[in-house]
């Protein structure tokens, strides 16, 4: 059987009776089957062509007929021969084709697989076995080739990555004009606006701002705004950024202030400040319960007192 008329029979050019004599000889034996098989995977790989290549498709297929075309009646050996190179031609052709688009999907620009949390934590695991815990309002994005490409795209929200360990493949992250890099390890951005916070819980991370590069350890952060030109590291003093993966907003001797940002954030409320109190600090823990029960607990711990206008809450002192 020669692959010219198994082609044909691919193309759906053969005639009844070609048909018939294909079809017994794929019944003779499984070898044959296989063989017809492998042509016919080529041929659904090449029909995958988006049509940014369909004219490589065609030219391909053009080809072939033209080649099929010109060759002359000549001894079965001859002829299947000829026939079998005209096929390799092809095969390469196609190959080519396809490999080219298969490359554009996977490597071009813009091919990332988007992950949103909108109005509820998200929790996802991406094809390398990493895991992402998702706030809302966040949005990412990852590379459609991912085990070989492990890149993402933070655009904005609050991620906190548990990263499968792979040497030969860095998992990284863009953050506008920073560049987050680990191999396997466990951590917290968030990045909302300009600003980026970066809390690690286990491993090392590598963040690159510009020419300026640092390694963030175990319990350590950093904080980077528009304003950042190079980049210093701290220890971390609390595991409020924790708090959509833990429900608790544990605050250790932290600033008030910092606390009810964290509150708004996690509510979407709009709990102020008066001007006396804004220095202090607390030490408390609060459920992720109702916002009026934990700013019940804030204002008892403090000794301070609530009042509402509109939507807008006010903790002062007591007078």
């Amino acid at each position: 059987m020669t692959d010219e008329l198994l082609i044909k029979v691919l193309l759906k050019e053969s005639t009844i009776e070609e048909n018939e004599k294909v079809e017994k000889w794929l019944n003779a034996a499984e070898a044959n089957k296989k063989h017809f098989t492998q042509l016919e995977t080529i041929w659904q790989v090449s029909n995958t062509l988006k049509n940014d290549n369909k004219r490589d498709e065609e030219q391909a297929w053009a080809s072939f007929k033209a080649r099929r075309a010109d060759l002359k009646p000549e001894s079965d050996n001859s002829k299947r021969l000829n026939a079998s190179r005209v096929w390799l031609r092809i095969a390469a052709v196609l190959f080519i084709a396809v490999g080219g688009w298969i490359a554009y999907s996977l490597y071009g620009p813009g091919k990332y697989t988007e992950l949103t949390a909108t109005y509820q934590v998200r929790t996802e695991t991406l094809p390398d076995g990493s895991a992402l815990t998702l706030n809302k309002n966040t949005k990412i994005s990852y590379a459609a080739n991912f085990k070989n490409n492990r890149k993402l795209k933070l655009e904005q929200g609050d991620v906190f990555f548990d990263v499968a360990k792979d040497k030969t493949h860095p998992f990284i992250i863009d953050i506008e004009k920073v560049s987050v890099e680990v191999v396997g390890t466990s951590f917290n951005i968030k990045h909302i606006k300009k600003d980026t916070e970066i809390n690690v819980e286990t491993g090392i991370v590598k963040v690159r701002l510009a020419n300026d590069e640092i390694k963030l350890y175990k319990g350590e952060k950093i904080h980077i705004d528009g304003n950042t030109r190079k980049l210093v590291k701290e220890q971390s003093t609390d595991q409020l950024y924790n708090y959509y993966r833990s429900n608790l907003f544990q605050a250790n001797n932290i600033s008030l202030s910092k606390l009810i940002v964290t509150l708004n954030e996690a509510y979407g409320s709009n709990i102020i400040l008066d001007e006396k109190i804004k220095g202090l600090t607390i030490n408390t823990t609060l459920k992720m319960g109702s916002v009026n029960q934990n700013l019940e607990i804030i204002c008892q711990t403090l000794n301070l007192q609530l009042s509402r206008n509109g939507n807008t809450i006010l903790l002062s002192a007591k007078k």
